[in-house]
């Protein structure tokens, strides 16, 4: 059941990309023009999602499942940083296609799947995974396309996603709450941000000759690493660890990891992409190529876990 609901919304989600290129090959924007979108998503839309994420109740149990959520999400990471460094080393793989590897899509697919498949309760875990994420990104990411010499400690803590993030926990841990009105506000932001995404792709495709970027062989160890090694690394993890037998809905929390872990590149791979001027084209390709696997993918990823 619960692949079958993956597969359903990711269709949905690719029907919105295919609006993307249909607005640009009618002439109504520019591909260009989605460099607008990924800094209105980069730096407005994601940092509603996650304090949103964090307005509830904290329990015992909720601090334990995101306890657990937090540290497999740096474990997940740490860990495909492994591999891509692994993979520089052996076949020389570049900025985009490491930083594609290691990121997969936590925030603009993940969240509102985990709503649509498992309800906005367990939103919390993972919008957990995606704050790991977005420390990652703004340090480690922006740090491999900016240039390190380029990066400062200030830079990284004083973005509005890092900042997100803290004001997330702190407001967790104080009780604080948004008011009523604050709340349908972060709600409204908070749904465009799948729709937002996938039309960066679907504008970024239009004007992508696909034929000459799948004649990158590359691209297919890339596709290969994020879409089936990774998450069957991951996959083999949860199955040992089996989070079920200790931690209350362990379960739906390990699930909620896995579908991240199995997801697509991150469109913030393509972003960065297009505000450093790091081969836009070709990490749009990637993501896109990740992206049409997934729906074969990430429901067989979720069918495996599923299996007692």
């Amino acid at each position: 059941m619960a692949a079958i609901l993956l597969i359903r919304k990711i269709v949905q989600l690719f029907l919105i990309m295919g609006l993307g290129v249909i607005i640009v090959k009618a002439g109504v924007v520019r591909s260009e023009d989605s460099r607008v979108l990924s800094k209105l998503a980069l730096y407005l839309l994601v940092p509603f999602v996650i304090l949103k994420a964090f307005q509830l109740d904290m329990t015992p149990d909720i601090r334990n499942g995101m306890l657990f959520a937090f540290l497999m999400s740096a474990v997940m990471h740490s860990g495909q940083i492994g591999i891509a460094l692994i993979g520089k080393k052996l076949v020389r793989l570049d900025t985009v296609e490491q930083n594609s590897v290691i990121y997969p899509n936590a925030v603009n697919l993940i969240l509102p799947l985990v709503t649509y498949m498992l309800g906005p309760e367990w939103i919390i875990y993972s919008s957990a995974v995606a704050s790991v994420q977005l420390i990652f990104l703004w340090t480690h990411c922006v740090g491999s396309f900016a240039g390190w010499e380029n990066m400062s400690f200030k830079r990284m803590i004083l973005n509005v996603n890092t900042l997100s993030v803290l004001g997330g926990i702190v407001l967790l841990i104080t009780g604080i709450r948004f008011p009523a009105i604050v709340n349908e506000v972060a709600d409204s932001m908070g749904s465009m941000l799948g729709p937002f995404a996938m039309l960066i792709v679907g504008m970024l495709l239009a004007e992508t000759d696909m034929k000459e970027m799948v004649r990158r062989k590359r691209l297919f160890l890339v596709v290969f690493l994020r879409m089936i090694f990774c998450p069957a690394l991951f996959l083999i993890l949860m199955k040992l660890i089996r989070p079920e037998t200790f931690l209350e809905g362990g379960h739906e929390i390990a699930l909620t990891i896995l579908l991240t872990a199995s997801s697509p590149t991150a469109t913030t791979v393509t972003q960065f992409s297009q505000l450093y001027d790091r081969d836009a084209n070709y990490a749009s390709a990637i993501n896109i190529t990740t992206t049409l696997v997934c729906i074969v993918t990430m429901p067989l990823f979720v069918y495996l876990y599923e299996i007692r």
